[in-house]
């Protein structure tokens, strides 16, 4: 297998706004936090981090401040899809020359392009740095799936080395197991699938849940490798309902409430993007609360 970047828990980080701008100080707490509870990444810029939503300037901030909080404690892995493989282009080579340890790039969104329309978008983008990269797949958002036998061509590509998985379809992730196992990495891009990724030998989870539970997703990882499946799937199964909530409006809105609800940061997403409803947010500190406030969750 080639050199994966991570192994276990990545985090797919929110992007912390105050008053419409970058709150840069949040933003520093929330990186410590997930470096104190041994993840073995951040993912900045990514979905979760409302990445196209973001100014050039503001990325390019981020990106330092995640690489020199970062250094030698955990990986920094940047989003740098888009829709125009000239655009996906500018912003890895950024990511490689700020110091980033990854890049994940997204499916050209909108567009529809083809399955070879795929592999020669991500070949342009490896073919212009040295930065690894890792393929992401969720095709309820960009309306393009990459099927297995595109990400095996892809995985041959010396810097393309591995796939965030989300399409939610088991036959499909099974398929991708089959023909990817023992040479890239491949990462759950679903909470609700973690554990069913490590137990087919997945190398990890890009997460959302993490944001605000960072040490009982590294914890799912630490209790397969020692304790075994059984273990494992019964502690993650606890998690389902909390996650299944986190999912409740389109994301990040349920993940950025939940951490403004435990105080790392506001309540404040970016147009067209609108905090969720009070009914929602009903519903997500319930099972937050069932997580934290009740030993017998757990």
């Amino acid at each position: 297998m080639k050199k994966e970047i991570f192994k276990g828990a990545g985090t797919a980080l929110i992007t912390p706004f105050k008053n419409g701008k970058v709150d840069y100080n949040s933003l520093e707490i929330i990186i410590k936090k997930q470096i104190e509870a041994g993840v073995g990444a951040v993912v900045v810029l990514g979905t979760t981090g409302e990445a196209s939503t973001i100014t050039i300037l503001e990325r390019k901030r981020i990106i330092e401040l995640a690489v020199r909080l970062c250094k030698n404690k955990c990986k920094v892995i940047v989003g740098c899809g888009s829709n125009n493989t000239k655009s996906a282009i500018k912003l890895y080579k950024m990511a490689e020359r700020l110091g980033a340890d990854g890049a994940l790039i997204v499916t050209p969104y909108y567009n529809k392009c083809t399955q070879e329309g795929l592999t020669l978008h991500y070949r342009m983008i490896a073919n212009s740095g040295e930065l690894p990269i890792i393929v992401y797949n969720v095709p309820s958002r960009t309306g393009v799936n990459i099927l297995p036998q595109t990400m095996q061509s892809l995985s041959e590509i010396k810097n393309i080395v591995g796939i965030k998985e989300a399409s939610g379809n088991i036959s499909q992730i099974m398929e991708l197991f089959y023909l990817l196992k023992g040479k890239t990495a491949i990462y759950s891009g679903d909470d609700a699938l973690n554990y069913i990724f490590l137990s087919l030998g997945g190398s990890g989870c890009i997460s959302v849940l993490s944001n605000i539970m960072p040490k009982e997703c590294v914890k799912l990882y630490e209790l397969y490798k020692e304790q075994g499946a059984v273990k494992a799937s019964g502690y993650w199964l606890n998690f389902l309902p909390l996650i299944k909530s986190l999912f409740i409006e389109v994301n990040p809105s349920p993940i950025k409430f939940s951490m403004s609800y435990i105080g790392l940061c506001k309540n404040e997403l970016r147009s067209p993007l609108c905090v969720m409803s009070k009914e929602n947010s009903q519903k997500v500190i319930k099972e937050i609360n069932c997580i934290w406030g009740k030993n017998d969750c757990l």
